[in-house]
């Protein structure tokens, strides 16, 4: 009898050994298999997650309307999602025309920029043609004449059909992402709350915290921060059309659009507003105009207006925005470089209200 309890703590506690042993390897490839699906799955899970994020912003006013108006979930949201595709349609349709006919004309803006009478071109030149003679006079030293080399043909799809094809997986995604809003708006609390009465009930508040804590503050960031990249977007439309560039609507798009991603969407503006001012204009302080209006414009909103409007910052250290930034980047391409700081404020959140993770919190926090 001895030796069978000492047989089974013995098998127990070797059990509980290599459970602990093998734990960090298995969470290690649990989250490389994560990262794997979410880098080849991007064309599902990125509608899904915008849909989600979307959802959450547009929450409260449905909340809101069913509360104090009474009106139906589904009405509300067929509204609000409605609006929502009108106002992607009309700005693509206002858009999509002057951004074209810039991006005929820009080759010739950029050679005039590049080939015009100044000194560094001149300097160029030289250069250039000293090249060229030091180039001769070893072609004429060199025994022989070189094989005349072979002329490879490669067949690419034009940039018309590629533009096609994202256009198309641009409209598929857009549809499962504005279908997906309006059942999370009519359902999503039900779902939520069907899943809550599953889980044990030390765990219901906790899980009932984080998924309000995330939905505010998503809804008052998103709210606050497209409200003012909105206004910059106007205001720098507005100034791009006082100084006399070409399509000043695709330029003041650009500008709020590019506010999204911090830091590095504000030197984005900044440089393409240069490029485009110094191709167009030929004063050199016409030039500078729209630039530096635009680091005006971005420092009294970032300082001064967004504070003021609702008082929230993001409490994330600036290391970390810029490193979830590269990350979701490189998952995901321009729209992960947008989704980067909704989707560190969801981590965040959820990371604050978790006890066990609350270390990690603190080490990321401003």
């Amino acid at each position: 009898m001895d030796e069978q309890e000492s047989s089974r703590s013995s098998q127990e506690a070797e059990n509980r050994l290599i459970p602990a042993d093998l734990s960090m390897p298995i969470y290690g490839l649990f989250v490389l298999g994560i990262l794997y699906t979410l880098y080849v799955a991007h064309q599902i899970i990125l509608p899904i997650v915008i849909g989600v994020l979307t959802s959450l912003l547009l929450a409260p006013v449905v909340k809101k309307l069913y509360l104090k108006w009474r009106i139906p979930r589904m009405v509300s949201s067929l509204v609000l999602v409605s609006t929502v595709l009108a106002i992607l349609v009309g700005v693509g349709m206002a858009v999509a025309t002057p951004a074209l006919e810039w991006a005929q004309k820009a080759p010739e803006g950029l050679s005039r920029l590049l080939v015009g009478d100044n000194e560094i071109m001149q300097q160029i030149d030289k250069v250039n043609r000293s090249a060229q003679q030091v180039e001769k006079s070893v072609k004429k030293l060199s025994e022989g004449e070189a094989a005349e080399p072979n002329t490879v043909v490669l067949q690419t799809d034009s940039w018309r059909s590629q533009l096609m094809s994202q256009a198309r997986n641009g409209i598929a995604g857009l549809a499962l992402t504005l279908a997906l809003t309006y059942f999370l708006l009519v359902s999503g609390d039900s779902l939520i709350r069907n899943f809550v009465r599953q889980l044990p009930r030390k765990h219901r508040k906790t899980v009932l915290r984080i998924t309000h804590g995330s939905q505010r503050e998503i809804a008052r960031y998103l709210a606050v921060v497209s409200l003012s990249n909105g206004s910059v977007g106007v205001l720098t439309g507005l100034i791009c059309w006082a100084v006399g560039l070409p399509d000043p609507s695709v330029w003041g798009l650009v500008a709020g659009l590019a506010r999204f991603i911090p830091y590095l969407g504000n030197m984005l503006t900044i440089a393409l507003l240069a490029t485009v001012s110094a191709t167009t204009l030929d004063v050199a302080w016409m030039m500078l105009l729209a630039p530096v209006s635009f680091i005006v414009l971005t420092t009294i909103v970032g300082f001064f207006l967004e504070p003021w409007i609702h008082g929230f910052r993001m409490a994330i250290n600036p290391v970390i925005i810029f490193v979830a930034i590269f990350f979701w980047g490189w998952l995901w391409g321009p729209l992960g470089v947008l989704l980067a700081v909704p989707l560190m404020t969801v981590i965040q959140v959820v990371l604050k209200q978790i006890p066990s993770l609350r270390p990690v919190y603190r080490v990321i926090a401003r």
